[in-house]
């Protein structure tokens, strides 16, 4: 089947997003644009997971739990899983690994998880964009233990990039497909960096604004829409793989 995902996706818990970004109105943008297969993947936090799923999956929308994690080199990494325990284990490596750097809301943003009535029932009081104690190297190796998806994000930005933070694509590093922005090429790209060709890129909307929500998509064949479905279509294998995009 084919599949139109958009697998960065901010919520109102992460200090730079739009306080309208409630999984409330994510869900309802996501049903308004077709969209079959989300995942909101805040800065350093799974907590609005649960709630997105919930709410998705009464409008038929896949819903994975993510977090776009900053490792030690300041680099973005889009981390994915599918059930509660491996939400639960992605948390605690969050938690256990973060710098706690005291947030200040009227300085970095509001960090608030909300429930389905757009009521604040949680505020995180350390500041989500701070880095990981851990090089993406070890981040990458967690997501592996936990059979999750590994995605090095907007890998072609100028800022918390692999490309602006270490200046090329490590070869020893092991990743399920890198994630470019609606900015570039993936043959500009791939011709400015040493990267094998067989190396699968997706798009997705970081979504900071509930109007970019499924504004850039990737869409996919594959076989179920699931962590596994997406994981064939990275590797192509099973009939499955990622339409193709300039």
């Amino acid at each position: 089947m084919r599949v139109k995902a958009d697998l960065h996706i901010h919520s109102v818990i992460s200090p730079c997003a739009d306080l309208e970004m409630s999984p409330v109105n994510i869900v309802n943008r996501a049903l308004a644009n077709n969209l079959q297969l989300i995942a909101i993947a805040d800065h350093n936090s799974t907590l609005h997971g649960p709630l997105t799923k919930e709410l998705a999956k009464r409008h038929g929308i896949h819903c994975l739990y993510g977090a776009e994690i900053t490792s030690k080199e300041e680099i973005h990494c889009l981390c994915i899983v599918e059930t509660e325990n491996q939400r639960v284990a992605l948390q605690d490596f969050i938690e256990n690994n973060i710098l706690k750097i005291s947030n200040k809301p009227d300085v970095f943003g509001y960090q608030v998880v909300v429930n389905e009535q757009e009521e604040i029932i949680q505020e995180v009081d350390y500041y989500l964009h701070a880095a990981l104690n851990k090089s993406i190297n070890e981040v990458s190796e967690f997501l592996q233990s936990i059979q999750g998806i590994f995605i090095p994000a907007h890998v072609d930005r100028l800022k918390y990039s692999l490309t602006s933070q270490l200046g090329f694509i490590p070869p020893d590093l092991k990743f399920d497909a890198l994630e470019i922005s609606k900015n570039s090429k993936v043959s500009d790209f791939c011709s400015h960096n040493r990267i094998e060709s067989s190396k699968t890129f997706i798009r997705n909307s970081d979504a900071h604004y509930i109007h970019q929500v499924g504004e850039i998509y990737t869409e996919y064949e594959i076989n179920d829409i699931s962590l596994a479905g997406l994981r064939d279509a990275f590797d192509k294998k099973n009939g499955a793989f990622v339409y193709p995009f300039q």
